[in-house]
């Protein structure tokens, strides 16, 4: 078969420069454009230098593009909405790694962005991105939007819980840590070396933007609430979620590994991780640079109803462009697991 044309849109940031990595070795793949509008002319490999001999591809302008059979749009937040119609005469298909779409409530965005969303008129037309939940919808879909990495971590850690109505609606609270790459590559204050290193910062302890897409695909039309809280630490990749819930029933732990079998037993990139000993009894993001996998692990309170959900992703890959190139394989047909083998590197 032909290969498809794809074009990534911002590709000069953490999130572009991964999706890059990917699609080079992706089979059914030929890259067609990669643009960035502060390195025009450059050798991609002037901004990613891990894909030095592996490609000759420059840097164009996001107004030089072409036709091509699909769009990444690896833009800034805000940037694609306003960009759209622009894009989709361009190409019949798009993914966009933004937050721009990923919301289907317009009034949403106003809340949580702080601005009101100027296309909602095709907001339903984009599927939200995370695979594992909206599978079907993606075969059939022109248009993805991809989910945020905090958001992902946890609600892959919870989905079965709330997908089986067994936790209170009221009580979940959820503390993620997360590595200076979900930052972008831009330097700030914040990441000067002598001022990162070490550090432990709360950030986000309340109305993380990441809530809403949180609450969107766990409360199956229940009202609920989300406490949500982001600390950055000293590591470059990766998401570590623990999530805090109450069980409305006594399970035990036998009980919540079925639920968590039944529910992600086929899914490829889900990894149950429950060891009763070793140093690696629970989820670690260190484990998951540079894959698509997201495990999963958990711990009930024996004095209480209460259950301790950990989930961790690599946030450049399934928080990012690992879980667009899995609904990019979805979308056209392809083996959902094209291109996303790799297992990870131990150690590092």
């Amino acid at each position: 078969m032909s290969k498809l044309r794809a074009s990534v849109v911002g590709a000069s940031g953490y999130a572009g420069g991964d999706l890059l990595r990917l699609l080079l070795f992706h089979p059914n793949v030929e890259i067609a454009q990669v643009t960035s509008e502060s390195n025009l002319g450059k050798s991609i490999t002037k901004v990613h230098p891990n894909l030095r001999k592996v490609t000759d591809l420059k840097f164009t302008s996001m107004h030089e593009l072409e036709e091509c059979d699909l769009i990444f749009l690896c833009l800034p937040h805000g940037t694609a909405m306003n960009s759209i119609d622009k894009f989709k005469a361009l190409a019949p298909k798009i993914i966009d790694l933004s937050a721009d779409f990923r919301l289907g409530d317009p009034a949403l965005y106003e809340k949580w962005y702080g601005e009101t969303h100027s296309r909602t008129d095709i907001l339903s037309e984009f599927v939200y991105g995370i695979p594992e939940l909206h599978r079907e919808e993606m075969r059939t879909a022109n248009y993805i939007s991809s989910a945020g990495c905090n958001a992902t971590a946890s609600i892959l850690g919870l989905y079965p819980l709330y997908k089986n109505g067994l936790v209170e609606l009221d009580r979940t609270v959820i503390e993620v840590k997360v590595g200076s790459s979900e930052a972008g590559n831009k330097s700030t204050a914040s990441s000067h070396h002598p001022i990162k290193s070490g550090s432990v910062r709360s950030y986000q302890p309340v109305q993380h933007r990441h809530s809403a897409e949180i609450v969107q695909e766990l409360s199956f039309g229940k009202e609920m609430q989300v406490h949500f809280s982001a600390t950055s630490i000293d590591m470059v990749r990766g998401v570590l979620a623990t999530c805090h819930v109450f069980m409305k029933d006594d399970f035990d732990e036998k009980d919540i590994w079925k639920i968590y079998r039944k529910e992600y037993a086929d899914e490829p990139f889900i990894r149950i991780v429950k060891e009763r000993e070793g140093n690696y009894r629970f989820p670690e993001p260190k484990l998951l640079a540079g894959t698509n996998y997201c495990d999963i692990g958990f711990q009930k309170d024996e004095f209480s109803n209460r259950l301790v959900v950990i989930s961790a992703i690599d946030n450049l890959m399934k928080g990012a462009a690992g879980q667009a190139l899995q609904a990019f394989n979805i979308m056209n047909g392809f083996e959902e697991t094209m291109g996303l083998e790799f297992p990870g590197i131990h150690p590092i």
